[in-house]
Parts: C-alpha cells; sequence; structure tokens
C-alpha cells in the first residue's frame, strides 16, 4: 500500500480506511529514501496498546516530513510523532490519521510506544543458532503438499496442519490447501494428505471407508516410532508413550497399540502407573521432545521398572535434538532468546522452555510484531533461533528488524550440521 503525504499535512482517514495512525515501513521523498526496518514492532505495540494501525509506503513529497532527517531516526513533529533522533539509523514513525477524531488516550498510547522505542534503541550483537528453522521432514512434508497442487490443481485436501506454523499454512492455504480437522470434510473420492505428525490406524481405516486417495507425509521419523509401537505390543509389553496427551504425533502413535499404551508426561507421572506384568514394560518418546526432560522421565521409568525395555536408538528427532544443543550454545553469552515459532509448535516451545531453565529470558515469537520493546531495554547481545517447523525467513525478519533499532553484529554459531534428507511419498495420478 502507498499512502501519499504531503510535507507537514495529516493523511485524511479516508486514505487508510479503519485507520488511526500510520506506521511507515518506508519513507520516500525526492531524492532519498528512509527504510523502517523496525516498523512491525511499533506496529505490534501499537495495537496491543487498542489502536488501528495501518501499514505501508509513505510518500512525502518533495523532504521528508518535519523532523525525519535523513539517515536519522524520527523525531516529534506537528503530524508526525518519532522516537528521538538519535545516531544516523533507519527511521521509526508512526503518521496520525484524521488526528480530529482520535479516541481520547490514543495520543498519550503513542507517545508511551515511542518512548518504549527509544529505551530498545543501541548497538547490539545478534547471535545464530544454527542449525535452526527447516527440518528434513517437514520439507518434505512441505514439498509433498506443493507437488499436489502443482499435478492436481485445488482444492487440495489436508487432514490437520500439514506442520505446526502459521505463516507455512497461510501459504499453502492460499494456493489452494483445504486444512480439515476430520476426513469427514473430504468429498468422496478426493486426494487428501496426511500431516507430517501421523495418524492413527482408525485414520487409515476411515480414508479406505471414503475411498479417499491417500497421500501420507508422515515424517518418516515418526513412522518408525509407530513401527516400534506395534513391534513392542506385539511381544506383550506396556508401551509408555512419554508425550503430550493431546499432541498429534501423540495421539498417532498412541493409536497404534492402543489397548497397551499409556500416556505420561512428566517423571511425576511414573509414580501412578499401574501395568499388569512391571516386567514387560518399554517405553518411547514423542520425537520433538526436550531432551533432558525425557531423560528425567525415563530415568524414573527405570527407578520404577527395572526390566524397562526401549527403543533400538533415541527417538528424540535429530533436528530437534540439535536445535536444543544449538541454543545451548549461545545461552551463556545471551541477554534474551528469541525462538522464531508458532504457539503450538512443541519443538519451538521447547526452545523457549530450555532458555528458562538455564535463567536466560526468552520468548516464542511468531512474527516480528510479537517482539515488545520493553524485552530489548536492556539486551545488548541477543540469541535468535527457529523451531523446525518455522520458515527460515522468520529469522531474517528478526534481524532486520533489530536493526531498525540500532547497528547489529551478526554472528552465528553452528552446533551441527546437518545432511539428512528424505525422499517424498507418491501422489497418486
Amino acid at each position: 500500500m502507498t499512502v501519499p503525504i504531503r510535507t507537514g499535512k495529516v493523511v485524511p482517514l479516508f486514505a487508510v480506511p479503519g485507520a488511526d495512525v500510520l506506521v511507515p515501513n518506508e519513507i520516500r521523498w525526492h531524492g532519498g529514501t528512509e527504510p523502517c526496518p523496525a516498523a512491525p514492532l511499533l506496529a505490534g505495540g501499537l495495537r496491543r496498546r487498542g489502536l488501528r494501525v495501518a501499514d505501508g509506503v509513505v510518500l512525502a513529497g518533495s523532504g521528508p516530513p518535519p523532523g525525519i532527517p535523513p539517515g536519522g531516526r524520527a523525531a516529534l513533529a506537528p503530524d508526525w510523532a518519532g522516537a528521538p533522533a538519535g545516531p544516523p539509523g533507519p527511521a521509526l514513525a508512526v503518521g496520525h490519521l484524521n488526528t480530529g477524531n482520535l479516541r481520547q488516550g490514543h495520543g498519550e498510547a503513542v507517545r508511551a510506544e515511542l518512548a518504549a522505542a527509544a529505551k530498545a534503541m543501541r548497538p547490539r550483537v545478534v547471535r545464530l543458532a544454527a542449525p535452526r528453522s527447516f527440518c528434513a521432514g517437514v520439507e518434505r512434508a512441505i514439498r509433498t503438499v506443493e507437488r499436489a497442487l502443482a499435478e492436481h490443481g485445488p482444492p487440495v485436501y489436508v487432514r490437520k496442519q500439514i506442520v505446526h506454523n502459521t505463516h507455512v499454512i497461510n501459504e499453502l492455504a492460499a494456493r489452494g490447501a483445504v486444512f480439515v480437522d476430520e476426513l469427514d470434510h473430504v468429498p468422496r473420492g478426493q486426494l487428501v494428505i496426511f500431516s507430517a505428525h501421523g495418524v492413527p490406524p482408525s485414520v487409515r481405516t476411515h480414508a479406505r471407508e471414503r475411498a479417499l486417495r491417500v497421500v501420507d507425509a508422515t515424517c518418516p521419523l515418526v513412522s518408525k516410532v509407530h513401527a516400534e509401537a506395534r513391534r513392542f505390543a506385539g511381544r506383550g509389553d506396556t508401551v509408555v508413550l512419554i508425550g503430550r496427551h493431546d499432541h498429534e504425533e501423540v495421539v498417532g502413535t498412541a493409536g497404534e497399540a492402543k489397548e497397551s499404551t499409556v500416556v505420561v508426561e512428566t517423571a511425576g507421572d511414573v509414580a501412578g502407573l499401574r501395568v499388569p506384568d512391571p516386567s514387560r514394560v518399554s517405553y518411547l518418546t514423542q520425537t520433538t521432545l526436550a531432551v533432558d526432560e525425557t531423560a528425567g522421565v525415563v530415568d524414573a521409568l527405570r527407578a520404577r521398572f527395572p526390566a524397562l525395555r526401549g527403543p533400538r536408538s533415541d527417538d528424540i528427532c535429530y533436528a530437534a535434538t540439535n536445535r536444543q544443543a544449538a541454543v545451548r550454545a549461545v545461552l551463556d553469552e545471551a541477554d534474551l532468546l528469541l525462538v522464531a515459532g508458532s504457539a503450538n509448535s512443541a519443538n519451538s516451545r521447547h526452545l523457549v522452555e530450555l532458555a528458562h531453565r538455564h535463567g536466560t529470558p526468552a520468548h516464542l515469537v511468531d512474527r516480528c510484531e510479537d517482539i515488545r520493546f520493553a524485552w530489548l531495554r536492556t539486551a545488548t547481545t541477543v540469541a535468535v533461533t527457529a523451531g523446525a517447523s518455522a520458515p527460515p525467513e522468520l529469522v531474517d525478519r528478526i534481524v532486520a528488524a533489530l536493526g531498525g533499532l540500532g547497528p547489529v553484529t551478526v554472528e552465528e554459531r553452528v552446533a551441527a550440521v546437518e545432511t539428512v534428507r528424505f525422499g517424498e511419498p507418491a501422489v497418486p495420478s
């Protein structure tokens, strides 16, 4: 969106319907352009204060709006509010729209948010934890939906979210993917894709009953856990599945041996377990759990059931393990950790929890607008990572936004190099 503004003039409300203020992501004038990379942070803060915010490019006529010098930060002006002028750097400004009709208190809210922004402005170091972002299973699942759309055209039905990230879901939905909670919402005979988290056998049976053409995008590492559940139950064991009861992956794995499986989340849950034969107990884990927390639950199980048996190899996904190791490698030198990821992403949440156990402030960030200036006020070194289901460009946007608050020095700490790749499932014609 481009909103024309004459120098020193207020933008009329009809130019941006339904908005109280305009936060420019770029200011242009004759002979100059001023980027505003921290605009999403300012917009998010104003929305949390109750303002209706528009964003876009501002055309400022023959010169910059008053108080916004080229190469400098914004200063308070009659029609513009900005962070106090400081060292050369990107602009950060708010244009009042229809100032005569601003609801009472909005002016104070703008000034308060800009004051918070000013306190967050400083040079800082950004340490990127590596590896981060997409893992092989997530890439495989996304490619599967993209290929189905390319070969069959929309709509392509997907049971549940293909991966737990709002950006991925919104992008695929815009291209024609239709996400459904249950197969009853898929027309008979249509193509349907199972998500990376896997499904219980009952869902596969239901798909056959509805004559659906199934594409199974279950992560191969999750499929491995399903096979182990069948093997353990088949030899007569009680299968203790460590994970969250309501997580789709746990629901799918437990469904492989429904009568033989019990789910525990914490070491405290182990004391209450009752099993038919304490000498025949095996355990499995949700693949996205935190390594250190899972170890505590396994220790409690071994203490309770000395004959406990487990999988041939660790069920914790290599990507979850690597991302946790990468975060540990940067925490000692970080004042703050920002984790790009959605709220329903278990592996992303565990990265935040890991930092909290370390004593480092950490926040889950689904988009740049979620970042609060207060978090950054005293943070001179910010560590940034992304969960295995979060697109890498989210990290790029976070780094750019931090750069809008002052010069940043970006460093990367590599804890592991990932070379795992998975082949894609067949898509029926």
